[in-house]
This record gives structure tokens, C-alpha cells and sequence, in this order.
């Protein structure tokens, strides 16, 4: 058996100002053929799930094209038309496989193209027609469309959030792929959306973790073969928003149905449960001094890179400073202007610097700081987190800044931090610091919650808020709770329209 991989994964915030265009994914991946395999093998994503669990089973693996980018906003056309041409052209120079295995998103949007993992699957079809299989992994914040699940035999979404089980999904598609060639296996989903959008919620916790234990309990059920609740991307302005389930049967579409309703009024039940408490900056910094033990962690979920924001706000960094905090850090801020500037001046120097800030007004103004250079580093470590464990992580020139009683790392790449690790490169063992602050909504409790006393979220204005009203949403579906006060969902009668299943 041989199979193609491949894929292209961006979670597009189309309130960015930072348009994605081809640099960034190159930032992050832009691989094709045999490197794929190198970058991927045995590490804790997607394909790496697929690469191992393949060559376990003696299948072959034909590497074609696969690009990521760090969530920004929308994707430019001209590095739309390359991914998707790269993409196909990969999978065609592959030759005669029998399934085709992609790692997508579910949230992609680029200029002219509100459901890029849509439009690229239909792409797939008309290019290699019905007769190949072709499976695809997303990530939960999917906001799935009709054409995806007509385009695909199988979406296999992953569970957990924070994401640690992305490899599964992979291990999860070649199964799902080798049964349909060699097993008889014909996959049936159904899909339900619902009028609702809900803000990051942690599956550690209640109403996203009862959720996932309702749809694994469907899944011992005989003929089902997944049920995945997709949390949906709210800071994306396009129809397609929403909460979804997605179901997958084998052959039994009455079944495939009654999965993915009954999980869908059961999230629209517990809806009210999804809204968070909200702490400002100061109100977080507060709590965390009033609280015995150590480290206490701070995530600023409103500038979380992850999302598709700038990952350079000062909401919280300056609310610490103020505080004046001792025996804090702060990982980190992306600003490469500083970055280089602590490095030009070299460690034990003192600089002074407008920190953050300057990618938009909203997240925050620069601040203007005197700052130690306690140590500089290639900002490039290995990932001991769940998620990604293994992928070596490269963040560019980095420095570690101490203003007053905060550490503070600043790093040239974007990102959210997911581990330690970017903290012990700089010296700091985060287990010794009172209160740790970083920019992240979920993620990083993969590989926190084990070392942390206590986890604080804070919000602020930033693209990635809690606070869905302050966004001008133009082109989503309306009524849409939690924006609307008046909206309603009944589950449909057995004999109603089944506009999302395929068959």
C-alpha cells in the first residue's frame, strides 16, 4: 500500500493586520518530498503520526508538500495559488497511491477564498477523482463547511485542547485510510452546526471535557468510528463560524446522525456553562501576590500569538511593572528590533528601549524601559511539551532582559509559548519565580499544569479576547449567541433535510 502526505495549516485571524504571505509560512515550514520525513518523524504532530504509524505497518509513505504559518491574517492570494499548486503537484508527481493523507486546519481563509481546506479538497478531487481515498486531520477550532465533508471520506478532528493529541489523529488517518483500501471500510459523517461561538475553553475542564466524554462514549459504540466537537475560530469574520460535531460511521448514516445531534444539544444545553471568568491585567497580578506558593502562572489569553495576534501587547508586561514585581518573569515578547539591539550591545550591558507595541495600537503602547542584558541566545531549543514534543523550535535572536524584579524575554519569531523550555534557555528556572507570565489561551497548560501552584487567565484588548462584542463582526451567520440575545436551535426531526452527511 502506498499513500501520499502532505498538507497546508493556517488558523487565519481575519481581524490581523498582518496579512500571510509566503515568508511566513517559510518562517515556520515550507517543505517538500524527503524533508517532510525529516522534520516529521517521530515527532508528536500530525504527520508525525502518520510517518510513524505507516512505516510501523510497512506502508508506504510518499512525502509530497506541506506548509504551516503561525496564525496571522488573512492569506494573501498569490501564496494561496502557490500552496494549492505546490500541493497538487506534489501529490500528482507522487504517482499511482491508494489513499491520500492530508493535515489541514479547518480555519484557513484567503483572499477571495473564505474555506481554504474546502477549496483545496475539491481541488484534490477534481485532480485525482473519487476512487482515491482521501483523509484529513484538523484542528478542533475548525470552522467546517459543507463542501469539506462532501470532499473528503473522512475528517478526523483532534480532541483535546490543549492539542496533545495531534500525533493520535495522524496514527488515526492511516488506520482510517488502510481499512477503507483493504478492509471494506466506507466512512459516513454527519455534520450539525450550531448558532453558537465559544471562547478558548481547555478540554481539562468542565463543559468542553464532559462534551469530549459524551462523544467517546458514542464512539464504543458499534459501526462508530469518531465523533469529534469542534470548538470552532471566533476571530474569524467569514459564514462558516460556529460550534460544529462531526460524526463518522461506517456505512450507516441513520447512526452517523443520531451521534452527531445528540452531542450537538447537549453543547447547546450547556452553553451559558462555555462563558469565562474574566480578570483584568492588574486583577491577575492581585490575585497571583495573595496566593501562597509557587510558580503562580499568568497567561494573557487576549494577545496569544497562537490565535493570530501580534504577540508584541504590553497590556500585562507593563501592568507587572507598575507592580513592581520581584522575582517575576515574562516569556516573552516578540519584537526583533529590540532583540538585535541587545545583542549588538552585548550581556552585562544596559539599554534603553521602546519594548513592544508595534504592530497595533489595540494591544498596547511600546514601553519605554531601562533594561540589563543578562543574557542573549539563537532563541532555538527542542519542544518538551505534549504538543510538538521533539519539533525543534527556532524564535530567532533572544535576549533576557531584567527591568527592575521581571526577567523578560524577548525573542525575533512569533509565537506562543507551549513549555519551559525558552525560559531555560535564558537561565531561568521557572519553578523558582513567584509569578510567571506568558502569552497563550490553552496550550501552554500541556506543559504547565504539572509544574504550576496556580494558573491565572487575564484579558485585555487584543485580537484573541474573550470578549466577542468587541469585535465588528460583518459576515458571520446571525442570530449568533453568545452576540445575540435571542437565538434558538431545536434538533431536527428524523425526516428533516440532512444537508451535511455524506454518504
Amino acid at each position: 500500500m502506498r499513500i501520499a502526505i502532505g498538507g497546508v495549516v493556517h488558523e487565519t485571524n481575519t481581524f490581523s493586520n498582518v496579512p500571510t504571505a509566503k515568508e511566513l509560512f517559510q518562517v515556520w515550514e515550507w517543505s517538500e518530498g524527503e524533508e517532510i520525513l525529516l522534520k516529521h518523524r517521530r515527532v508528536r504532530d500530525f504527520l508525525g503520526g502518520m510517518i510513524d504509524r505507516a512505516e510501523e505497518w510497512g506502508i508506504e509513505v510518499i512525502p509530497t508538500f506541506f506548509a504551516s504559518a503561525y496564525p496571522a491574517g488573512t492569506i494573501t492570494k498569490e501564496t494561496y495559488k502557490e500552496l494549492k499548486n505546490r500541493l497538487i503537484t506534489g501529490i500528482r508527481q507522487a504517482g499511482q497511491v491508494d489513499a491520500i493523507l492530508l493535515a489541514l486546519h479547518g480555519a484557513g481563509v484567503a483572499e477571495g477564498v473564505d474555506d481554504l481546506e474546502g477549496d483545496i479538497l475539491e481541488a484534490v478531487r477534481s485532480e485525482f477523482g473519487d476512487a482515491v481515498p482521501v483523509v484529513v486531520t484538523l484542528d478542533l477550532h475548525g470552522n467546517l463547511t459543507e463542501k469539506m465533508v462532501a470532499q473528503a471520506d473522512a475528517l478526523l478532528g483532534v480532541h483535546l485542547y490543549p492539542h496533545t493529541d495531534c500525533y493520535e489523529r495522524g496514527v488515526e488517518a492511516v488506520a482510517v485510510a488502510r481499512g477503507i483500501v483493504e478492509g471494506g471500510l466506507k466512512p459516513t459523517m454527519h455534520l450539525v452546526k450550531l448558532p453558537l461561538m465559544i471562547p478558548t475553553s481547555t478540554t481539562n475542564q468542565s463543559p468542553a471535557k464532559d462534551v469530549n466524554e459524551r462523544c467517546w462514549r458514542w464512539e464504543k459504540e458499534e459501526g462508530v468510528i469518531d465523533c469529534a466537537f469542534f470548538h470552532g475560530f471566533p476571530y474569524t469574520d467569514i459564514p462558516d463560524v460556529c460550534v460544529s460535531v462531526l460524526s463518522i460511521t461506517n456505512d450507516n448514516p441513520g447512526l452517523a446522525r443520531r451521534v452527531a445531534e445528540d452531542v450537538a444539544a447537549y453543547i447547546w444545553e450547556q452553553r451559558e456553562a462555555f462563558a469565562p471568568d474574566v480578570l483584568s491585567c492588574t486583577e491577575g497580578i492581585e490575585a497571583a501576590l495573595k496566593l501562597t506558593g509557587q510558580p503562580v502562572v499568568i497567561n494573557e489569553t487576549s494577545d496569544n500569538p497562537g490565535g493570530g495576534t501580534p504577540g508584541d501587547g504590553t497590556h500585562l508586561l507593563r501592568a507587572m511593572l507598575e507592580a513592581k514585581l520581584e522575582n517575576a518573569c515574562f516569556g516573552f515578547i516578540y519584537d526583533p528590533e529590540v532583540a538585535e539591539i541587545a545583542h549588538r550591545a552585548g550581556t552585562g550591558a544596559t539599554i534603553e528601549v521602546k519594548l513592544g507595541g508595534k504592530t497595533d495600537e489595540l494591544h498596547g503602547a511600546p514601553l519605554e524601559v531601562k533594561a540589563y542584558v543578562k543574557s542573549l541566545t539563537d532563541g532555538t531549543f527542542t519542544a518538551t511539551s505534549p504538543m510538538g514534543e521533539g519539533g525543534v523550535v527556532q524564535l530567532g535572536k533572544s535576549a533576557r532582559l531584567q527591568i527592575g524584579g521581571v526577567a523578560v524575554i524577548v525573542c525575533s519569531v512569533k509565537s506562543q509559548v507551549l513549555d519551559e523550555q525558552i525560559f531555560l534557555l535564558h537561565g531561568i528556572d521557572v519553578k523558582t519565580c513567584k509569578i510567571v507570565a506568558l502569552k497563550s489561551s490553552q496550550h501552554f497548560r500541556a506543559a504547565f499544569e504539572p509544574i504550576s501552584h496556580h494558573i491565572i487567565t487575564v484579558d485585555s484588548p487584543g485580537l484573541t479576547t474573550l470578549r466577542f462584542s468587541s469585535f465588528d463582526y460583518r459576515r458571520i451567520a446571525r442570530p449568533m449567541y453568545p452576540l445575540d440575545e435571542a437565538v434558538s436551535w431545536t434538533k431536527p426531526q428524523a425526516n428533516e433535510e440532512q444537508p451535511y452527511q455524506n454518504t
